[in-house]
C-alpha cells in the first residue's frame, strides 16, 4: 500500500493542462476499497475498486472546494476538508482527479488501513501542509 502523485499529473502541470488553484479546474475526490493499488503510471479515473453508490456515497466522489495554491520556498496546494454525511461504509484510499482535464489522475492517498463510518459523517481532513507540497531541496 502506498500514496503517491501520478506521473500524468506531473506532465499535466508542465504542459499547463491542469489548474488546481482557486477558480481553476473541477477536482474530485473518490473513495476506494482495499483492492485499490497506487500505480504511478495510471492516467485516468476509473470506478474499478471504487466504493459502490450506496449508503451515503456516490461514485465519482465529491468536488473539492476552497482550492488554493500558496507559493513560496515551500509551495502547497490545499482545499477545504471534505465530508460525506449520513454515511455507512469503509474506505481504504482516496483518489484525487481532475474532471475538467478528461478525468486525469492527480494523486492517491492510502489511509493506512480501514477507515469506517456507521450512520455518521466521514471526513477527510487535509494536512496543515496541504494536499500536495513542493519544497526546495
Amino acid at each position: 500500500m502506498a500514496s503517491g502523485i501520478y506521473s500524468c499529473f506531473k506532465g499535466d502541470l508542465m504542459e499547463k493542462q491542469v489548474d488546481i488553484g482557486d477558480g481553476g479546474d473541477t477536482i474530485n475526490v473518490a473513495l476506494y476499497d482495499d483492492s485499490h493499488t497506487f500505480t504511478a503510471t495510471d492516467t485516468v479515473y476509473t470506478t474499478d475498486n471504487e466504493l459502490a453508490t450506496e449508503n451515503g456515497y456516490t461514485q465519482e466522489g465529491e468536488t473539492l472546494t476552497g482550492q488554493a495554491v500558496t507559493e513560496g520556498a515551500t509551495t502547497k496546494w490545499d482545499a477545504t476538508d471534505i465530508a460525506w454525511t449520513t454515511s455507512t461504509f469503509t474506505a481504504y484510499h482516496a483518489v484525487i482527479y481532475d474532471t475538467t482535464n478528461t478525468n486525469s489522475l492527480i494523486c492517491s492517498i492510502d489511509f493506512g488501513g480501514a477507515k469506517s463510518v456507521a450512520g455518521g459523517t466521514f471526513t477527510i481532513q487535509w494536512h496543515t501542509d496541504g494536499i500536495i507540497t513542493l519544497a526546495t531541496a
